[in-house]
């Protein structure tokens, strides 16, 4: 009961940042730029959620605490919500549907390219997240594929990076705490093959 209590908690508070952005849009309070704020923000939260849910099997095995596995699917699919208002703030508030221009931009933009890149290793991730996908996939190739959320925490943060340009201090923090984490399941994978270990 603790759990399914705390996971509501979580649940609302991961729909905060949302509420915040709909409360400042209505009174106007989105900054001087409300679709860079709006930009900003959701992919943010997508970079916080991803990072969260990857962070969730480091602080099982280091705590001990299992029922923390029971968060790990609301972190990924938050982060692709978020994601996903990310991606449609561009579409919609900045280039208006412009199909062509859009296109032209992933090709010529780095950082757009990267930042496509990671939202469409995120779309099969979400898209097999429910119980019933696991069994259809078993559970060996659906963790698996579920491996491509490593590659978007990276590509993230590398879409993070090469948007700022000039000041990198944050996507740098980000880069570090993906690097410990990542590192963390390097060397238990490791340690699993090893001799001495086995």
């Amino acid at each position: 009961m603790r759990i399914a209590v705390l996971k509501t908690l979580v649940f609302i508070a991961a729909l905060g940042p949302l509420g915040w952005l709909i409360v400042g849009l209505f009174t106007d309070n989105l900054s001087a730029n409300p679709i860079e704020y709006i930009t900003r923000d959701t992919g943010w939260f997508a970079l916080m959620f991803l990072t969260a849910s990857l962070s969730v099997t480091p602080v099982r095995r280091v705590t001990k605490w299992h029922p923390i596995v029971r968060f790990r699917r609301m972190l990924g699919l938050f982060a692709f919500f978020y994601g996903t208002l990310h991606l449609l703030t561009w579409v919609v508030l900045d280039k208006f549907f412009d199909v062509p221009e859009m296109v032209a931009d992933v090709f010529k933009r780095p950082f757009i390219t990267v930042g496509m890149a990671t939202y469409l290793l995120l779309v099969p991730l979400a898209a097999t997240s429910t119980a019933g996908m696991i069994r259809r996939l078993g559970g060996r190739r659906w963790a698996q594929l579920h491996r491509l959320a490593y590659a978007a925490g990276i590509t993230a943060v590398l879409h993070f990076w090469w948007l700022v340009k000039s000041d990198v201090r944050e996507p740098q923090r980000w880069a570090v705490a993906l690097a410990v984490l990542l590192g963390l399941r390097a060397w238990w994978a490791y340690q699993a093959r090893s001799p001495l270990h086995s």
